[in-house]
C-alpha cells in the first residue's frame, strides 16, 4: 500500500463528476486531435468515470498535452462523437448530455434565424 503523504495534496482529494466530465472532454480532443485511437478513448474514459481521486484523473491524462496547449475545436463533431463514445461507456451520462444539449440548441436556433431574418432585404422579409 502506498504512502498517502507521498502524493501532492490536491490529487489525494476525491473526484467531482465536473472533473470526471472535464477529463473526458480533454481525452475526447485528443482523440478528434488523433493522439488516441478509439479504443484508448473508450478505456480512458470508462476509467474516468470509475475514478474516486483526482490522482486517478492525473494519470489518465499524464501523457497528453495540457489543456491549454490544445487548439479550440469544431464544437458539432467533437460533441457527436462524445455523445457516442459515452453512449457506449456509460449510457445514463449519455442520456444527460443529450438532454442538457438539446436543451441548450433551441437558443442558438432562434438567434440563428433572427441572423438569417435581419440579412434579407425587406421585400423579402414581409413576406
Amino acid at each position: 500500500m502506498t504512502d498517502p503523504s507521498a502524493q501532492p495534496a490536491g490529487l489525494a482529494v476525491r473526484a467531482s463528476d465536473a472533473e470526471r466530465e472535464q477529463t473526458v472532454a480533454l481525452l475526447q480532443r485528443n482523440f478528434a486531435d488523433g493522439r488516441l485511437t478509439q479504443a484508448e478513448l473508450e478505456e480512458r474514459a470508462y476509467g474516468a468515470y470509475e475514478a474516486q481521486t483526482r490522482a486517478e484523473l492525473c494519470h489518465l491524462i499524464a501523457d497528453l498535452p495540457a489543456a491549454q496547449q490544445q487548439r479550440p475545436q469544431s464544437g458539432v463533431a467533437l460533441d457527436q462523437r462524445l455523445l457516442y463514445v459515452m453512449l457506449c461507456v456509460h449510457p445514463p451520462a449519455a442520456l444527460v448530455y443529450w438532454l442538457l444539449r438539446r436543451r441548450n440548441r433551441p437558443a442558438r436556433a432562434a438567434t440563428h434565424s433572427a441572423e438569417k431574418e435581419s440579412d434579407m432585404p425587406i421585400s423579402v422579409r414581409g413576406a
